[in-house]
């Protein structure tokens, strides 16, 4: 497969008919996809969740590229970590595929089936949506999640991957679209933006008439962007300024546990807790411990008066902090009077993406999850839970802030829509 073209090395002629082309044999293998039976779809999932493994020195060392290249792109060592592969990783996104090969094939399945009482059959029934263009940032095993949703819910997808992670892109599409033709399919299901021009960005979001949705996955310049531009609709996955809260029925070591891992399992990730939020009835001897254990893994704190009081070392907070996604180790901590001030915390200040309470008492879980308006509430578990693989989706190819088509991880289902097929015997409207 071709290099990626520099932004200098085409004319604007030249890239919108780069950019047409793409989107017209995008059209023209959604067409095909959509009658593919399941087989053969998971056919390609497995042979190439194995190409994965067997070729897996050859992604490392074209990620090796990116990863030496990254500190010249200005990225922090979070965003490092989003970049770089290693073995587990490679084995991680394996394992998605195949996950994914084995999730029920939303593509033909009834959802609704009514008599009407003249006789006629009415179903509701999966359909694809067509085709996909994908705008994402530094993570690779992306390029492997989002081909695999896309193909086996019969979508067709045009990747859009950062310059900083062109060489591992670049790596995993001729992998992937090798192992298409292998398996019989259209390899123009699963195609790259062959130049790293932003302005093919916005030919590419212009053209509703060949592409059905845009997915951008990154920063929120981007996302906004993307909103902006768009003629098509697009699912947005804005800001994860997620928030774990200690209730004052807390198992105090249970949400030590959680918080720690919330932050520092992956704190480059959107569903990193961003925020401690911690009853005053236990904020004596919760604070102490939890910042102890914070410290220890580099985690910097920035908190309220009172948490400041408790915890030496810590930064006052600014108004901007609690309103901040950080995706490092930096974490904002605020003492609480009670569950509604919490709660009123996380309205003002969150982004709706993942929120966590700590409690055990039922009433308190239950009203957190009414009252909490976000893609997940987590109740005793920690926000990195959030995510297509660990809630059985297989992968995902973003995780919503929006409402409205979908919200949450989004996987097979949420890549497609319905049609009604209404059966008759002769019947005419009278």
């Amino acid at each position: 497969m071709a290099a990626a073209l520099p932004a200098s090395t085409l004319a604007p002629d030249d890239l919108s008919a780069l950019c047409l082309g793409l989107a017209r044999r995008a059209r023209a293998a959604s067409r095909v996809l959509a009658t593919v039976p399941t087989a053969a779809k998971n056919r390609w999932l497995l042979s190439a969740a194995d190409a994965l493994l067997a070729r897996q020195d050859e992604l490392l060392a074209a990620n090796a590229n990116d990863v030496a290249a990254a500190p010249g792109f200005g990225l922090n060592a979070a965003a490092i970590d989003r970049l770089t592969l290693n073995p587990k990783r490679v084995a991680a996104a394996a394992e998605g595929l195949r996950q994914v090969a084995a999730l029920p094939d939303p593509i033909g399945e009834v959802r609704e089936a009514t008599e009407r009482p003249n006789g006629l059959q009415v179903l509701k029934v999966g359909v694809p949506l067509g085709v996909v263009f994908f705008i994402y940032e530094s993570r690779p095993n992306v390029t492997a999640d989002a081909a695999a949703l896309c193909v086996k819910s019969g979508n067709a997808v045009i990747l859009r991957g950062g310059k900083e992670a062109l060489h591992s892109n670049t790596a995993l599409h001729h992998l992937l679209s090798n192992e298409l033709l292998r398996a019989g399919l259209p390899a123009d299901a699963v195609q790259v933006v062959p130049t790293t021009d932003r302005q093919a960005v916005g030919h590419l979001l212009a053209m509703s008439d060949l592409i059905d949705l845009a997915i951008p996955r990154g920063g929120k310049s981007l996302i906004q962007r993307v909103a902006a531009e768009a003629r098509m609709p697009v699912i947005k996955h804005f800001d994860g300024v997620c928030h774990v809260y200690v209730d004052a029925a807390a198992d105090l070591a249970v949400a030590e546990r959680i918080i720690v891992n919330a932050k520092c399992q992956r704190p480059g990730t959107c569903n990193a807790a961003e925020c401690l939020l911690v009853h005053a009835g236990v904020a004596d001897e919760f604070l102490p411990r939890a910042a102890a254990a914070l410290q220890a893994k580099g985690v910097e704190l920035r908190g309220c008066p009172e948490t400041c009081r408790r915890v030496p070392g810590a930064r006052a907070a600014t108004e901007d902090d609690y309103r901040t996604e950080y995706l490092d180790l930096v974490l904002s901590v605020k003492v609480v009077a009670g569950f509604d001030e919490a709660v009123d915390h996380i309205a003002t200040y969150g982004s709706h993406h993942t929120d966590a309470i700590v409690t055990r008492d039922i009433g308190a879980a239950r009203a957190f999850t009414r009252r909490v308006d976000s893609a997940a509430v987590m109740v005793n578990a920690s926000t990195r839970f959030n995510d297509g693989f660990e809630l059985g989706l297989g992968a995902e190819i973003g995780i919503s802030t929006d409402k409205f088509h979908a919200r949450g991880p989004c996987g097979l289902r949420e890549l497609t829509t319905y049609k009604f097929v209404v059966t008759g015997d002769g019947h005419v409207r009278e």
